[in-house]
Order: C-alpha cells, then structure tokens, then sequence
C-alpha cells in the first residue's frame, strides 16, 4: 500500500532528502501513539508564504517555522503541516543544530499537534518537547 504522507514544495526550491526513510519514521512515530495515519501533507514553503497563512487563518502577526492544519477524524490522523525552510535554517543556527535536525524536529512537531499534543501552555510545551525527544529517537531505529 502506496503511503499516505506526501512531501511537497510551495514556493521554494526544497527537497526532502531520504524520503522513504522520512516516511516509515513518520509512520512509526503515528503507529507508536496508536493513531492511524489519513492523508497528511507536508508542504515546505517560504517565510513570507507561511507568515501570510499565519496572519490569514490564525489571526498571528509573526513568522513561524511550522503550521499544521488538522483535519483527524477519529483515531485516524489527517492533515497539512507546513513548514518554512528559511526558519528552519536560522532556528538550527541560533539553536546550534543541524539542518537535517531541526526539520526532523518540526515535521514530528507537526505529527504531534495532529496526535492531539498541544503547546500553548509552559506545561503543554514541556510534554511537547519531551514527546519530540521521544519521536526523534525512533529516526535512530
């Protein structure tokens, strides 16, 4: 069966490297909070693309490097998550990481807001971060 994460370019000329490895992490991480994966997007784009959406749909006058639109029904995980490549860059510089791992950061934050996790409180974030941590050990599987 064809997967159900698609990966794609907005406005900027970015590819996913490893991209089958990307998908059966991706799958795991669904698998391991017991959803079952839907349609889900990635869509890689710009600053100015995502601040226009932030400001549009959110009502958020700043840039981000992620935005996950959730469409789940059920136990079954949908969405669009987009993801500002140009924020992911400068966030791995000032956070002294790397590229690859700062994107693999945000695309399982993305996975994690569609799980149901929520980041808008200081214990909310907390759970965030430590559920990230959690996912990223399984890319190492």
């Amino acid at each position: 069966m064809a997967s159900k994460i698609g990966f794609y370019s907005e406005d900027v000329p970015f590819r996913l490297s490893d991209i089958r490895i990307k998908r059966l992490w991706l799958e795991k991480v669904i698998e391991s909070e017991d959803k079952i994966a839907g349609e889900i997007s990635y869509i890689f784009c710009s600053d100015d693309y995502l601040y226009k959406m932030n400001v549009q749909y959110l009502n958020h006058d700043t840039l981000t490097d992620v935005i996950t639109f959730d469409y789940t029904e059920a136990n079954k995980i949908s969405g669009d998550i987009f993801i500002s490549i140009p924020r992911v860059e400068e966030n791995a510089s000032e956070f002294g990481k790397t590229f690859a791992d700062e994107l693999n950061r945000v695309m399982v934050h993305g996975i994690l807001h569609l799980c149901g996790y929520k980041d808008k409180t200081t214990k909310d974030e907390k759970i965030m971060r430590l559920k990230e941590d959690e996912k990223l050990e399984l890319l190492k599987m």
